[in-house]
């Protein structure tokens, strides 16, 4: 008879070990599908395409770096931002060198770089023609 309660009370806390971890699991999960469905912010850049790659050695992600030119002369703000659309991203490398307007999302929180090694999200982008070009 001891010996029994003894095994009950170890499957009951086999139990709750494997109930905690599901819940740990169905988290994660929760808040991933959070940090990439709502953005924290959204707005535009510009600036010169100087590069865009397809990046990672398992989770390849498309990832981009903007030259954002205040004035002429003065050294240029680099700006990081990823691509989740793989459209977006195939019009992407084709403007690298190009001056672009940028409409990007920020997703802050996101648990792993798997989504994107950024928490900037670009979602489309326009060629910026200048006067006299």
């Amino acid at each position: 008879m001891v010996a029994d309660s003894a095994v009950r009370r170890g499957g009951g806390f086999k139990r709750a070990v494997w109930i905690v971890l599901a819940l740990l699991v169905l988290g994660v999960i929760l808040w991933t599908w959070f940090a990439l469905s709502w953005s924290y912010s959204a707005g535009d850049r510009a600036g010169v395409l100087l590069k865009f790659s397809k990046k990672g050695w398992i989770c390849k992600t498309y990832e981009g770096q903007l030259a954002l030119y205040v004035v002429g002369g003065v050294a240029p703000q680099l700006w990081d931002f990823s691509v989740r659309d793989e459209e977006v991203a195939k019009k992407l490398s084709g403007a690298v060198g190009q001056e672009l307007q940028l409409h990007y999302t920020e997703h802050r929180g996101v648990p792993t770089s798997c989504f994107a090694e950024t928490p900037y999200f670009a979602d489309g982008f326009t060629v910026v023609s200048r006067p006299g070009n």
